[in-house]
């Protein structure tokens, strides 16, 4: 007979530390929380806890701590070492990492090893006991999580997902690993890429799936509407704050959180999400209460955030605890074998929706597929293949007639186009890039911004900005 839930059991913490009063302090505030808690004082104690050596005074025998708590840099106590055998021993136990200023980067390496979380020192022990009840919560909502072949069912269901080639094969296999964590994760990919379909799927194949995915697209936001957005407002925080609304991070309370362009995020707002990632709490705009919550944060930008925390654009400690996983999507280009099945999955998806009864194209138009760029990625393919399905005209077999005019008659972008070499600048490459997409569509605005992802108005400001 397996062990009662968690929830109808006191729940095991071992604190794996140096011999110091701080510790002794965590011991008994855990104590008083409702812990059975063991405190072994270097990595030789731990392991033999970890075997099976609980003391029987801390509760029933024959069974390990749900929790491990443990300093990641000290004398005679490796965290990264007792994390790998934590796992090892039990794949779901929570590891809770103590670290310093000094080894927060260390520290996010640990998470995605697989370590539950870390905390700073001096240690807020408040803040230590909400971060182990949430990772009670957690492994109970792991427990109730679909198994494998149901996520693979599930996975199939996203169009973007679709292809058999090796990078989308490795991405497929990291979504299946992250999905059921609660680590937060960073999406970084192309316009186009499909970056907030796999937030869903990632939502969809978490413990989460029941709860609320909540999206927010910060591109061209103001500062103020992005802080009230996130976070709510009081009513007369501002001219027209007639009513208190709640902000992006409450509407997901025990769900998802999907932020898109979070490069575009100002440096005010970045320092108020910070302390969301860190505590899990903030306060509405002109409010002074604090509201607590549970969120799980997906991030996605198609900008390199490690290259602007460099340059100072970006925080650098706000970009680690948002990288802890870090998916990396190709672009079409890097994955043309995919295409013909995308170009499959499309058109039965644009028969469905249109009543049309397109069988398939030509070799000629898998062709022309094969060899354009794809600057605007799995997205201009489906807005392409929607295109040709809905023009099809009672045809069956699509040919290369068939074809957007920019496919049929305009030269393809290609890299060599857009003039990039190694060193170049973001801004630089955004401009090649758009430089070379109006290009090939013979400066069509409405197509090329089509082709990018992004609004008339935003191509307008960016051929300004780069005097295109």
């Amino acid at each position: 007979m397996g062990d009662p839930p968690l929830s109808l059991r006191r729940p095991r913490a071992l604190i794996v530390d140096k011999d110091s009063s701080e510790t002794a302090e965590l011991q008994a505030f855990l104590t008083a929380g409702g812990f059975d808690v063991h405190w072994a004082k270097d990595g030789e104690q731990a392991y033999n806890v970890l075997d099976g050596a609980w003391p029987q005074a801390a509760g029933e025998p024959g069974r390990g701590p749900e929790v491990v708590i443990a300093e990641l840099k000290a004398h005679r106590v490796d965290g990264l070492r007792l994390l790998q055998v934590a796992k090892q021993r039990n794949p779901e136990v929570c590891v809770i990492l103590i670290a310093d200023q000094g080894t927060v980067e260390l520290a996010t390496e640990a998470m995605r090893e697989g370590a539950y979380d870390f905390q700073l020192r001096p240690l807020n022990l408040t803040k230590m006991l909400a971060v182990i009840r949430r990772a009670i919560s957690h492994q109970e909502l792991v427990h109730r999580a679909e198994d494998l072949a149901v996520q693979l069912d599930e996975r199939l269901r996203v169009p973007t997902l679709t292809g058999h080639s090796r990078v989308m094969q490795e991405l497929q296999d990291k979504i299946l690993q992250i999905a059921p964590t609660r680590a937060t994760v960073l999406i970084y990919g192309e316009t186009g890429t499909g970056k907030e379909l796999i937030a869903q799927a990632i939502h969809r194949l978490s413990p989460r799936k029941d709860e609320r995915f909540v999206k927010l697209h910060c591109a061209e936001l103001s500062e103020n509407i992005i802080e009230s957005e996130l976070f709510g407002h009081e009513r007369g925080s501002f001219t027209g704050a007639d009513q208190q609304r709640k902000g992006r991070f409450e509407l997901a309370d025990q769900g998802t959180l999907f932020i898109d362009e979070i490069s575009d995020i100002p440096a005010p707002v970045q320092t108020k999400l910070l302390r969301v990632l860190q505590d899990r709490q903030f306060e509405r705009v002109g409010g002074n209460d604090t509201v607590q919550v549970d969120v799980r944060i997906i991030a996605a930008t198609n900008r390199r955030l490690e290259i602007m925390a460099a340059r100072g654009q970006f925080r650098e400690d706000l970009y680690y605890r948002l990288r802890v996983l870090l998916l990396e999507v190709p672009p079409l280009r890097e994955r043309r074998e995919d295409i013909p099945a995308l170009l499959e999955t499309f058109i039965k998806e644009f028969n469905r929706e249109h009543g049309r009864k397109v069988t398939g194209v030509t070799r000629g138009v898998v062709d022309r597929l094969m060899q354009y760029e794809w600057p605007g990625n799995v997205r201009e393919l489906r807005n392409t293949v929607e295109e040709m399905v809905i023009f099809a005209q009672g045809k069956r077999l699509l040919d290369v007639s068939d074809l957007p005019i920019s496919l049929r008659h305009q030269r393809t972008p290609t890299a060599a186009d857009m003039n990039l070499s190694v060193g170049m600048s973001m801004p630089e490459i955004e401009r090649a890039v758009l430089e070379a997409t109006l290009r090939s569509v013979g400066h069509d605005k409405q197509r090329a911004a089509k082709i990018l992802g992004i609004g008339l108005r935003t191509l307008y400001r960016k051929q300004k900005e780069y005097g295109l």
